[in-house]
């Protein structure tokens, strides 16, 4: 795999050519909206191919990948044209095996709101260990809010990928509440009736796990929320259902701050079976602009998490979306928008910007200015920046990836993750 970074006067034909792949391959691998618009700066992904099959009448995607001595779901990944269904016609060309191999193996999550779109569902499923629809709720009383997920469970289910049961204590409104984890955390008969509600709910939705989300917890229920952990734990281990915790991005076991001082790492690290680094947010909605995981930050959060808990416990956060900022930045009063990373694109071709790299924080970035004469700043991610997030994790000996999450297409993001390493199945 190359990653390309466009230069001034380049054209997706001079960049096959130059690599010695076919044009129509870089268009369906990279999912270029316009491929003869490229922005100065954008990357594209180039996989070069070592084997390739012609379909013959009659095969079928299975008897392909058996006859290759590969999976199905190894071929859906080698070939994104296919839009991760197995309906294959003769004279198709299929890459059965790229150049280089990958060396390294690593469990892959991802975030979903039941309205995902499902043909971007379909695509992505082949490059995931794990789904988890997003979220359940509960009341005062431990009763569950339901979460419309059968879809998503049957369609993770269809293609060997594990669902995972996503609880936390997030409100209609769109707030996490403290309160309501206080409450759950430290009065035994609504805890009861969760643990009880979560059980039947997991059996009867044929979950693998459950994935615990409970942020801006009370600096004084730390321990609570550790021990309620650990009852989970307890509770579910003879089910054979692992417990998922997400942690706020610490640096250090007294950082101040709400966010942070109600996640303890040491003894939520001994409490649960895995644990999620949320490690994305630095640059966000209502702060100054800046990339949403810069390298160094994720490095330092990673560092301090394996003083307190063991690698193959960690799963790394990775950020799907950028931000988009008015300028002047303005405390309190500006607001950044939420962008694709392929829109972020878009807005620097349809504004005739270069995209800049920034070299400490390993992202991406431009600015522009509106038709309304406003200036912007955007920082997102790309095949560069998911690379060098990526590779903290075989460096760490981390267990694998979470993203956040799957609402918006990246393909260069399954491009990059695919090309470098091996994808555990869910089963």
């Amino acid at each position: 795999m190359v990653i390309h970074v466009v230069m001034a006067g380049e054209d997706l034909y001079s960049i096959a050519v130059a690599y010695g792949v076919s044009l129509a391959r870089l268009i369906a691998d990279n999912q270029l909206p316009d491929p003869s618009q490229l922005a100065t700066g954008q990357t594209i992904v180039v996989r070069i191919p070592r084997e390739v099959y012609t379909v013959r009448a009659g095969d079928t995607l299975a008897e392909v990948a058996r006859s290759a001595g590969t999976t199905v779901r190894a071929l859906l990944r080698n070939n994104p044209e296919l839009g991760g269904e197995s309906a294959i016609y003769p004279g198709q060309t299929l890459v059965l095996r790229y150049q280089e191999e990958p060396r390294e193996t690593l469990s892959v999550n991802g975030y979903a709101y039941p309205f995902l779109d499902q043909d971007l569902l379909r695509r992505t499923l082949p490059y995931l260990t794990n789904l988890t629809p997003f979220t359940y709720g509960f009341d005062r009383e431990g009763t569950l809010v339901d979460l419309d997920d059968r879809a998503l469970i049957a369609a993770a289910r269809g293609l060997e990928v594990a669902p995972l049961m996503h609880l936390s204590t997030l409100t209609p409104e769109g707030n996490f509440s403290n309160e309501l984890a206080s409450l759950v955390l430290n009065d035994r008969a609504v805890q009861d009736r969760l643990v009880a509600n979560l059980i039947a709910r997991l059996r009867e939705r044929g979950y693998a796990g459950l994935d615990v989300d409970f942020e801006f917890v009370f600096p004084q229920d730390a321990e609570p929320y550790a021990a309620f952990i650990a009852r989970l734990r307890r509770e579910l281990a003879p089910l054979g259902l692992p417990v998922i915790v997400a942690l706020a991005p610490k640096t250090s076991a007294d950082q101040p701050g709400l966010l942070y001082q109600g996640h303890n790492y040491r003894l939520l690290g001994q409490a649960a079976d895995q644990l999620l680094l949320m490690t994305y947010e630095w640059g966000y909605t209502y702060g100054p602009p800046m990339a949403v995981a810069p390298l160094p930050n994720v490095r330092r959060v990673v560092e301090y998490a394996l003083s307190e808990i063991p690698a193959q416990k960690l799963w790394l956060g990775v950020p799907n979306y950028g931000y988009d900022w008015p300028l002047p930045f303005v405390q309190g009063e500006s607001k950044a928008t939420s962008i694709s990373n392929q829109y972020a694109v878009q807005l620097a071709l349809r504004y005739n910007v270069p995209i800049q790299y920034d070299q400490t924080a390993q992202s991406p970035w431009f600015h522009y200015t509106d038709q309304q004469g406003r200036a912007h700043e955007v920082w997102f991610e790309d095949a560069r920046s998911v690379q060098a997030k990526l590779a903290l994790i075989p460096e760490y000996g981390l267990y694998g990836a979470g993203y956040w999450n799957l609402m918006r297409p990246f393909p260069q993001n399954w491009l990059v993750l695919a090309s470098e390493y091996r994808i555990r199945d869910g089963g």
